[in-house]
């Protein structure tokens, strides 16, 4: 018995027999619920963090340059993904982070006016490009390395606002639930990346996703309180 990918009958067969699943049997069935549950959350986990600029109508201590980087590195993934082959539990989230990232991106411009004609200039490129890196339309040596190159675009994207928080005392309009969702995804995925066999490179796009959201969100903890001074503003 099998449903979206999930062999069933390996553990119902046991549950049958008064047996609870063998360890060979139970760890990739936990690992393909898991993966769907991710994919399922995924699809608000940036919502709270919309939903709060919304509110407030600041992008207080947000760092766009971030928001920009990550935009770009689950495009690069995704793509990667799809040119792989892999199973969609393995990395279906990518394709709602995405959408999520580019209307927080827009959002945060439309908060942050006057946009700098650099912005716009990246903005545009990003437009100009995407659509050729998602087809896979790239030379599979380069597209190898863009790959390798998005762990260090996810790595950089999170220090501007590392900083941002550090400088600031304070994470303006961050959003603790979104950031949660994000450290409690990587976390996950490390262990159905393994399971699902993917590549290394994958695996370690999700520890470098423990380390940085790990990172923010003990930071929204230890500045919880609102600063006192007066924080940066996104430029």
């Amino acid at each position: 018995m099998e449903y979206l990918g999930i062999d069933l009958s390996c553990a119902l067969g046991s549950l049958r027999h008064g047996q609870f699943p063998e360890k060979d049997c139970l760890l990739p069935l936990i690992s393909k619920l898991l993966g769907y549950a991710i994919v399922a959350a995924s699809t608000t986990v940036k919502l709270p963090q919309i939903l709060k600029i919304l509110k407030h109508r600041s992008v207080r201590g947000l760092s766009v340059v971030s928001f920009e980087l990550e935009v770009v590195g689950y495009t690069i993934a995704l793509a990667y993904c799809l040119k792989k082959g892999l199973p969609f539990s393995a990395y279906g989230e990518l394709a709602f982070l995405l959408i999520q990232g580019i209307i927080l991106v827009s959002i945060i411009y439309y908060f942050s006016q006057p946009v700098g004609i650099t912005t716009w200039m990246r903005a545009l490129l990003y437009c100009a490009v995407a659509p050729t890196i998602l087809a896979g339309q790239i030379d599979p040596i380069l597209f190898e390395a863009l790959y390798a190159s998005q762990h260090a675009i996810f790595l950089i994207a999170r220090i501007p606002q590392i900083w941002e928080n550090f400088s600031n005392k304070s994470t303006g309009e961050l959003s603790f639930l979104t950031c949660l969702m994000n450290f409690a995804g990587s976390m996950v995925r490390v262990f159905t990346s393994i399971q699902e066999k993917a590549p290394t490179s994958v695996l370690l796009g999700s520890c470098i996703g423990i380390a940085t959201n790990g990172t923010i969100l003990s930071q929204i903890i230890i500045y919880r309180k609102p600063h006192s001074g007066k924080d940066k503003k996104t430029k």
